[in-house]
């Protein structure tokens, strides 16, 4: 047994469970006044705060005058249950913020049968209001309904805006009103409004909750700092767990400045740290441990475990994205563990992993999210490939005219088939980018425009190592009916997933793809020092999901962060290349 989780033991008086930790116990019985748990990966935090709720109900604290807020539905589902007692309030910042508006939406103008419109039911209420109210094209719908959300997240003032930001803003608002709406944003946003406009409501809601507990504390943006401190100020009873190390958000505007402010909030509070972690092997605790360590902008702690040392982290050079797939679906048939991860940095990455997948026959999930070959934008390119080589296809014409204005859609139809003949596979994958604006297209269409670009920048690179269109689509066509084949044991399973998708979570294996240079840390980071320390906590995020095993793999120039891993702690090798040639390289790690 490397890793060791605490077993759920005897239980005391109060229900708390005696085999927690001195550090957990002492959270767990924390009194009055505010708390910060600094909770270090795979230290039992969601553990401990479901010990806390449990010692504050069974210590008399009426299950009603308690809030649990968590980041997700999921954490609030496995908190609830984990409660045997009185259930409190336990659920998301939107699910709290929508019971408090259910009840008070008359102050901002909608009934309470009001309905909340998300992020699709925003996007085509603006695209109405822009093309209704024939307003000059300053930015497209998708880039408008991200500054509108920007402005709710961060507080901002509307009328301190450019005047075309400020009157699509209050027009929008204007809508939400007329069809007695909220969009999701709301759901915290309009709540502040009403506390900071309204103090004799805020009183009645300070007064009404005795103890409030948040989650991942770590990952609150502004108006989710706002309405917590707002909510608190009066018993002061604030209790919350997290860790800036795992803060990976900043593209959602979350802000760990505070997590690391906290005391500068509440004077009075109480630290308690928890360092041990019961997930992982030493080997994994160190490793992970020294990458963080180079951040600057952090609390320092100790993250340490008694877990057995376990394997050497291993890591594996390759020439290309295609052999390091290779590279990592052999050395997953050759493990005994039951359930793996591959974990990357940008979902265009998982191409190259599906197809080494499926070409091994070992089944898998992309987690989250499609499958690379079942993205619209890959369908839509891929659609016009097929048909430029068989004009008959009537499906991916089809597609094409369903996808695209008369216009660009006409001329695919009718040039794409002869230019097969004349033109390169890439040459012919640039006459359909170019005709159909085709990048300009998804700008105006999709908030993710940027992960979208990149997928298909990847069907690029991976169309440039074929000759020939026809054995493109022949290759790309055999990964479909392989999915489904069963690998030699028919309990393994594999998850591919972004490292941000995997927080959270954990795993027997995990390996960690493209750990080079322009992937992880992100080239968009690199010109940031505060970005290049996100990128870091990613890295480390990543790690700590692995119990048992952890590779990391890279092709290319090798990541900075491989080189923060002490070398003692690792072991190298080169990946054998899924052509069988490979050009021997090393990495210094010393």
């Amino acid at each position: 047994m490397l890793a060791r989780t605490p077993k759920k033991g005897k239980v005391d008086k109060l229900g708390m469970e005696i085999s927690l930790s001195r550090n957990q116990l002492e959270a767990v019985s924390h009194g009055k006044g505010p708390m910060l748990i600094v909770a270090g990966a795979g230290s039992g935090k969601t553990r401990t705060l479901t010990e806390r709720l449990t010692y504050l109900i069974n210590s008399g604290v009426p299950a009603v005058r308690i809030i649990a807020i968590t980041f997700t539905n999921k954490a609030a589902e496995e908190m609830r249950s984990r409660i045997k007692s009185r259930v409190p309030f336990i659920g998301t910042f939107h699910s709290f913020g929508a019971k408090i508006l259910r009840k008070e939406a008359g102050s901002l103008g909608r009934t309470k049968n009001f309905v909340i419109f998300d992020a699709d039911d925003s996007l085509k209420v603006i695209k109405k209001l822009l093309v209704s109210r024939e307003m000059p094209t300053r930015y497209s719908p998708p880039k408008t309904r991200y500054e509108i959300s920007k402005i709710k997240n961060n507080l901002l003032d509307p009328n301190e805006l450019d005047n075309w930001l400020m009157t699509a803003f209050n027009e929008y608002e204007n809508e939400l009103r007329r069809q007695n709406a909220f969009d999701f944003d709301d759901l915290i946003e309009k709540v502040v409004q009403l506390f900071r406009l309204h103090p004799e409501v805020r009183k009645i809601y300070q007064n009404k909750f005795d103890y409030i507990l948040v989650d991942e504390y770590q990952d609150i943006n502004l108006v989710q700092y706002v309405l917590v401190k707002l909510l608190g100020e009066g018993h002061r009873n604030l209790n919350v767990v997290g860790d800036d190390e795992q803060a990976i958000y900043g593209f959602r505007w979350s802000d760990f400045t505070n997590f690391l402010n906290f005391e500068k909030d509440w004077p009075e509070a109480k630290i308690v740290e928890l360092g041990e972690n019961y997930r992982s092997t030493a080997t994994i605790v160190k490793a992970a441990a020294a990458v963080i360590s180079n951040n600057k902008f952090q609390r320092p702690k100790d993250l340490w475990t008694r877990n057995d040392p376990g394997g050497p982290v291993k890591v594996i050079g390759a020439e290309n994205a295609e052999e390091e797939a290779e590279a990592i679906a052999r050395d997953i048939l050759k493990e005994q563990s039951k359930e793996f991860a591959i974990l990357y940095r940008t979902n265009a990455q998982s191409r190259a992993l599906e197809q080494a997948l499926s070409f091994n026959s070992i089944p898998y999930e992309v987690f989250g999210g499609l499958k690379f070959y079942e993205r619209k934008e890959i369908k839509d390119l891929v659609a016009g490939l097929r048909y430029a080589l068989n004009p008959r296809d009537e499906l991916s014409r089809e597609r094409l005219e369903k996808t695209f204005r008369r216009a660009p859609a006409r001329e695919l139809v009718q040039n794409l088939p002869d230019l097969a003949e004349k033109l390169s596979l890439l040459e012919l994958i640039g006459f359909f980018l170019k005709t159909t604006s085709y990048f300009e297209f998804l700008g105006a269409k999709f908030e993710n425009a940027n992960d979208r670009i990149e997928n298909v920048s990847e069907l690029i690179q991976f169309a440039s190592t074929f000759k020939s269109l026809p054995d493109f689509l022949e290759r790309i066509s055999l990964l479909q009916p392989m999915d489904g084949l069963k690998a030699n044991s028919p309990q393994r399973r594999v998850r591919l997933m972004t490292i941000h998708l995997a927080k959270g979570l954990e795993f027997d294996s995990v390996y960690v793809a493209g750990v080079g240079e322009g992937l992880i840390p992100h080239q968009r980071s690199l010109a940031s020092e505060a970005e290049l320390e996100e990128e870091r906590r990613l890295m480390y995020v990543a790690m700590t999901r692995a119990k048992y095993n952890l590779t990391l793999g890279f092709y290319g120039l090798a990541s900075r962060f491989l080189y923060e891993i002490p070398p003692e702690l690792i072991d190298f090798k080169t990946a054998d290349g899924f052509s069988g040639e490979f050009i021997e390289k090393e990495i210094h790690l010393d």
